[in-house]
């Protein structure tokens, strides 16, 4: 039989069992399990000098009430159209105006707050609340009743940004994902400002505790302050890792691991001069910047981006890019990825290089 009765025995064999919903594992394998990680994904940098008058403009285009939620979502350029940062994440900038309510409703999807920018605006979590300020990360667990609001003086306060981190787009591909909404705008305050902290935040918990956010954190709000705190006493105390810096991630106090099944989160510091070494790992990650001015060069098949990062800037590093931080003056990072899915499924891999 020579070549091109063989492809056209084959075309036509393809033909007949794609009508019977078959397909021939042997022309897609190479593409199905590649040699390695190979995303779609691209890295991306927004700079928020560029994005803080579109977010401005939106906040006169549309009413929080009428938008629901207020957000720019950051795409990934390489999945237009797709509502997502990664494969697996959703990234957004949502803005909230003085005197705004956005109105309450809760979803399977699991949430976290990032506070970028402006004083005076509050989340509220299934009865409590708490205030919300610059570097304070903050926690919607999945399927709780949860609003945000903005108790400022309009033409007085200014607005207030948070980064919205959601596994929105992994849930989708569980067809697991939905919401509710609420029935009322704002909901009631049913326990004091601070409660949860109170009970969870000092090492210690109740002697007859149960998780009242499932495999969720019991504290939904983790304050810039304390987080700040640490990072500059280890670095003044502690080792600084080659290639982090000062890099704490937060944990839910009951159980050790990442405050959401989903997601984990991080803040670090790059002290002044620092020029560290490349890693890369499987779980891609989003960065926000909270202080400080830096660098970072992402490496991936051959091509290096290099960006310049300031403060309230945001970027993306998608699976398995080779990754280096520089500053010198010092910087501040928070960070999130979808690290525990990869943990939990034994699949999480990283490369640390000299």
């Amino acid at each position: 039989m020579t070549p091109s009765d063989n492809h056209a025995e084959r075309k036509a064999f393809y033909d007949t069992i794609s009508q019977r919903n078959l397909s021939p594992l042997w022309e897609v394998l190479h593409a199905l399990v590649p040699s390695a990680p190979n995303t779609p994904c691209v890295p991306a940098c927004w700079k928020y000098s560029d994005i803080q008058p579109f977010l401005r403009a939106a906040g006169q285009l549309i009413t929080a009430e009428e938008a629901v939620r207020r957000v720019l979502i950051l795409e990934n350029p390489a999945l237009k159209g797709q509502s997502c940062i990664t494969q697996s994440l959703y990234a957004g900038l949502q803005v909230i105006l003085p005197g705004e309510v956005a109105p309450g409703h809760r979803h399977t999807q699991s949430a976290l707050r990032f506070v970028v920018e402006g004083q005076g605006a509050y989340t509220a979590v299934d009865g409590e609340r708490c205030r919300m300020a610059p570097g304070d990360f903050i926690i919607t667990p999945s399927w709780t009743w949860h609003d945000h609001g903005h108790s400022g003086k309009v033409e007085v306060d200014e607005p207030v940004v948070w980064l919205d981190g959601l596994d929105i787009p992994m849930l989708k591909f569980f067809d697991a994902g939905f919401a509710e909404n609420g029935s009322a705008a704002s909901q009631r305050a049913t326990k004091p400002e601070g409660v949860s902290l109170h009970k969870y935040g000092a090492n210690m918990m109740p002697v007859r505790h149960q998780s009242p956010f499932g495999q969720t954190s019991p504290i939904f709000s983790y304050p810039y302050d304390r987080t700040r705190e640490a990072l500059h006493n280890l670095e003044q105390h502690a080792e600084v890792d080659a290639w982090d810096g000062v890099k704490l991630r937060y944990v839910n106090p009951a159980t050790g691991g990442s405050p959401m099944p989903t997601m984990a989160t991080f803040m670090q510091r790059l002290p002044a001069g620092f020029e560290g070494k490349p890693y890369r790992q499987t779980d891609g990650e989003v960065f926000s910047v909270v202080e400080g001015q830096g660098s970072i060069s992402i490496e991936h098949s051959g091509k290096t981006l290099v960006y310049q990062f300031s403060p309230r800037d945001h970027f993306v590093v998608p699976s398995w890019h080779t990754v280096r931080l520089n500053s010198q003056l010092g910087c501040v990072l928070f960070s999130f990825s979808d690290r525990p899915v990869h943990q939990a499924l034994g699949i999480h891999k990283e490369e640390r290089m000299s």
